[in-house]
This record gives C-alpha cells, sequence and structure tokens, in this order.
C-alpha cells in the first residue's frame, strides 16, 4: 500500500482541470445565489416551504461543513455535488461514506475516464441495445495547496489496479482523516495524463460550463463526439 509519507507534496499553484456531469441533471443553483453560509441557510429554508423535492435536490447537506462550502464562487453548485449526492458503491479513492470531486487534466482525459466507467456500468445493463447519453463538460480552476501527488507512483502499483480500488480506498481513506484536501494521481484510462480527487470542495476558485459532448452505446460505447461549445 501507498502510505502518506511516500507522496510528494503540491505547491500551491492554481490549476485548470476538466470533469464530466450527465446533463440530464440540471445544476441546483442554490448554492450560486448566496455569497456565505447564513445567507444560504435563510434562502434555502424559505425555498424549502414551497419545494418539498428541495432536499433530494440539494443532497444530504449534513455530510458536508459549511466551512467547506466555497460560497460566492463562479460554479458553487457544481463544487459541492460530489460532496452531498455520494454513490453508495464508492469509487477509486472512496469506500462510499465520503465525497470525491475528481478532475482531470485534459478533456480528453475526461472523456476517456469517463467512457470506461460508461462502458463498464452499461455492460451490466441486461437488454440495452443503443442509447444516447449527453453530459457537460466542465472546466475547474482550483488551487492545489496543501494537497499530495501521487505521480512519482508507477502505474504498476496497485494504488492504480484498473478493477481492484482497494488499495486506493485505504490512501483516500487515510487523506481524508488527516486533512488532507486532496490528491494528484495519474490517469489510468489515458496513461500519461494526470487526474485530481478532491477530498473537499474549498480549494475549488471557479467551475463553469464547457462543451456537451455525446456518448453512443451500441452494446459498448462505439463514439464520442463534441455536439455543442456551451
Amino acid at each position: 500500500m501507498v502510505m502518506l509519507e511516500r507522496l510528494g507534496n503540491l505547491a500551491g499553484e492554481h490549476v485548470q482541470a476538466y470533469r464530466l456531469v450527465n446533463s440530464k441533471f440540471p445544476p441546483i443553483a442554490l448554492f450560486d445565489d448566496v455569497a456565505d453560509a447564513d445567507e444560504f441557510d435563510v434562502l434555502y429554508q424559505i425555498q424549502a416551504l414551497t419545494n418539498p423535492r428541495l432536499s433530494n435536490q440539494i443532497g444530504v447537506l449534513e455530510l458536508i461543513p459549511r466551512r467547506e462550502i466555497p460560497f460566492g464562487i463562479p460554479g458553487c453548485s457544481y463544487a459541492i455535488a460530489p460532496f452531498t449526492h455520494i454513490n453508495p458503491a464508492g469509487s477509486r479513492f472512496s469506500d462510499g461514506s465520503f465525497g470525491v470531486l475528481y478532475l482531470a487534466a485534459t478533456m480528453e482525459t475526461a472523456l476517456a475516464e469517463v467512457r470506461y466507467h460508461q462502458n463498464r456500468y452499461w455492460s451490466q445493463v441486461q437488454g440495452l441495445n443503443f442509447e444516447r447519453f449527453v453530459f457537460r463538460g466542465l472546466s475547474c480552476s482550483f488551487v492545489d495547496a496543501a494537497m499530495k501527488d501521487a505521480a512519482s507512483v508507477p502505474l504498476t502499483d496497485p494504488l492504480y489496479d484498473p478493477d481492484d480500488y482497494s488499495h486506493a480506498r485505504r490512501l483516500g481513506s487515510a487523506l481524508k482523516q488527516a486533512g488532507y484536501p486532496g490528491l494528484r494521481y495519474l490517469s489510468v484510462r489515458a496513461p500519461g495524463n494526470y487526474c485530481w480527487a478532491l477530498l473537499t470542495p474549498k480549494a475549488v476558485v471557479s467551475i463553469v460550463q464547457a462543451a456537451h459532448y455525446e456518448m453512443i452505446w451500441n452494446g459498448q460505447i462505439t463514439s464520442v463526439s463534441k455536439i455543442s461549445e456551451t
């Protein structure tokens, strides 16, 4: 297992990275309508009176401390979503008990990562012969101060096992418990590129919408194409 002591430290630079989200789920603008936690709590209570589905849209707010929410930034709702809508099945660096904001160094890397996971998920759905999936591209700016760096760990290490996430999840839990805000690591689906696993959204400066992309399923993802610039 990769221990924290083996990891490098990032220098606190501004980083531009990319992400894809399913376009059928609209962003929740409530986080973007306020400047601080007090304003959010007031607005949330007001909207909850008239919108009974608000808690489902916002997610489980108790999973993230208010102090970690970067209120006032462009795209705050995009930054928060992975931490209030957690996949109970987990991910590479999470066992499903906490959220992770995954980002890639290029949009091409993000597409490669998402394509792999879409193939893996939909191949388990019986009777799905054809489908079209549309994704919203996001451009994220964040500061990597105090984050750890696993870029020197070779792809042959169990950390990067393509299917067994047990080693990576133990590292992710250790990073989370130690209070590190994130990790840079090598992309498994696009070798030669980097990805980031942000364990808190507080390092995010902005997340803005980029292009839309579609993936065509025909027994597997057979094509990926850009369908709009914004």
